[in-house]
């Protein structure tokens, strides 16, 4: 099992990581999803956030927007599977596990540090869950 701390780990280079490694056949377990960081202008960013969950479909019915840190990840993860409803994509996505903080039985486990201090604009995924 590959334990990746998601402590200042730009989104999409860490989603791109863990769906490779889960179509290998690993599992991955993703702590600190909170503090991955969006790069970019953080005014757009919030702009876009809000009107994906300002949008619901009809009744009951989609499109539903998810607002907890670990499952925005988990989205984005789906993304960059293959066919994530069927076959290979579907088991590679069952691999996958996103946590917000650090569980106790991850505490004493050597984790993968993806994640450095960045000098551009971004903001971290936490700020957008209300």
């Amino acid at each position: 099992m590959k334990v990746i701390d998601g402590k200042n780990a730009v989104m999409g280079r860490l989603a791109s990581y863990a769906a490779k490694e889960a179509l290998k056949g690993e599992e991955i377990a993703i702590l600190n999803c909170e503090q991955v960081i969006i790069t970019g202008n953080k005014e757009s960013i919030l702009r876009e956030f809000k009107e994906q969950r300002s949008r619901v479909g009809w009744g009951q019915t989609g499109p539903k927007h998810i607002k907890a840190s670990d499952r925005i990840v988990k989205r984005v993860i789906r993304g960059m599977l293959p066919n994530y409803r069927e076959g290979r994509g579907r088991e590679a996505f069952k691999r996958i596990k996103c946590y917000i903080g650090v569980p106790k039985e991850f505490e004493g486990v050597k984790k993968i540090v993806s994640g450095k201090e960045k000098k551009i604009k971004f903001s971290r995924v936490g700020e957008f869950v209300k």
